[in-house]
């Protein structure tokens, strides 16, 4: 699924592309892919609109309207959303945005986790109620160390398992939840109550830095993401340990293995982690 870096390297791209230009027409293909409000509905309510600001909320693309309307969206596991010339025919799509100037915007889907939902002025909550229970924004200037220490306060079960809760902090996934652990030298399994001092403040740090530099590298394309014109990220080469079973450990030479926390496949070194 993409994950924070992903999505806010599409909401950039959607920024440079699509902000702006009207929605001449909007083909649903797949019913399924709109949840609120109905196709026919949701049809006539994007047609004519023009796409104004779009923000990322967590693993959600905001898109606003000149209606004060906005559309949601999410790429669950296997979304993309694809910018080409209008009329080009883009392998599983779901739902296509005809724009001004001969272009189109198709959302597609292989497993059709993803959705996309329209929300009539700003009525996030009610029409997305998940959106309303994200935690805080990692990146967000107001996501101190001290906010970091506060959350993890008296959290038990696992500190991986926790970093993935999209209720504790939002956009963080399975990759770079295990990447910022490896950095710190902190144990997937670890309770996070075990956590001392300085290493909270690693994870905090090593976290922010490895979203911030996956970003810089525009994502990593590890399954099926790609970019608004198709193009895969490239930071999968820097991953330090996700997917790395069985190769040497890049800190201490030992054999990075793989085991499973919360149903999720995870990659650690079982020297350098404690």
């Amino acid at each position: 699924m993409p994950e924070l870096p992903e999505v806010e390297t599409i909401r950039r791209d959607l920024e440079e592309k699509v902000r702006g230009k009207i929605i001449e027409r909007v083909i649903i293909k797949n019913e399924k892919s709109v949840k609120v409000p109905s196709p026919r509905e949701f049809i006539q309510k994007m047609e004519r609109k023009v796409l104004d600001e779009i923000h990322r909320r967590g693993k959600y693309l905001i898109v606003g309207l000149d209606s004060e309307d906005a559309l949601v969206l999410h790429l669950g596991m296997t979304g993309r959303l694809i910018y080409s010339k209008a009329g080009e025919e883009i392998d599983y799509s779901r739902v296509v945005f005809l724009l001004e100037n001969d272009a189109q915007l198709s959302f597609t889907d292989i497993r059709g986790f993803g959705g996309l939902w329209f929300v009539p002025d700003e009525r996030f909550e009610e029409v997305v109620p998940t959106l309303a229970n994200l935690g805080p924004e990692p990146l967000e200037t107001d996501f101190t160390l001290e906010k970091f220490k506060q959350l993890l306060k008296d959290k038990k079960g696992k500190i991986k398992t926790l970093l993935m809760d999209q209720s504790f902090i939002a956009g963080v996934g399975n990759v770079y939840a295990q990447e910022a652990l490896f950095l710190s030298g902190i144990h997937p399994t670890r309770s996070p109550s075990s956590l001392l001092e300085g290493e909270i403040e690693k994870l905090y740090h090593n976290l922010l830095n490895v979203l911030r530099e996956a970003i810089s590298y525009r994502g990593s394309s590890i399954k099926s993401y790609v970019d608004l014109v198709g193009r895969q990220g490239n930071y999968e080469p820097h991953l330090r340990v996700y997917g790395r079973a069985g190769s040497n450990c890049p800190r201490c030479g030992h054999v990075i293995e793989r085991m499973e926390v919360g149903g999720r496949g995870t990659y650690f070194c079982p020297r350098c982690q404690k």
